[in-house]
């Protein structure tokens, strides 16, 4: 009896897990592609702190590279100024004082400035889920 290589075998996990994503996104209402979204951020910012204290410097720069990503050009954009008025302003306020916290805790490996932005996004997160979507199961994230 054989088995695929290790490598062979984690592609068709990643891959079968991208057909999952997608199908899911595809399907989605605009309000469960906002949870999506939080859920990514927060499973980057779950991973860039796993790497931060691995010491993996490549790694932790994707995965705040990858939540910021998704911070700014989903969350963020997402945001509809034009009815939300003073909450979508401070709700984007919110966002960027986020990604300037991922951004200088990434420039000086800097685990508390990390670990702040984490926690103001999974509030964000949390309100969200609770206000708009409350059946979206969220991931055991430790934010």
């Amino acid at each position: 009896m054989t088995y695929a290589p290790r490598s062979r075998t984690a592609r068709a996990t990643g891959s079968y897990a991208t057909i999952g994503l997608e199908t899911e996104v595809l399907s989605a209402s605009p309000e469960r592609l906002i949870s999506l979204l939080f859920r990514g951020a927060l499973t980057a910012l779950s991973q860039a702190r796993y790497h931060l204290e691995s010491g993996n410097i490549a790694e932790r720069g994707k995965a705040l590279s990858k939540a910021i990503d998704i911070i700014d050009s989903g969350l963020k954009a997402g945001v509809d100024t034009e009815r939300g008025g003073d909450v979508a302003k401070l709700l984007i306020a919110s966002y960027e004082v986020i990604t300037r916290d991922l951004m200088l805790a990434n420039l000086h490996n800097d685990a508390d400035k990390l670990a702040a932005a984490t926690k103001q996004l999974g509030d964000l997160a949390d309100a969200w889920y609770t206000a708009v979507d409350p059946q979206f199961k969220t991931p055991s994230a430790n934010h």
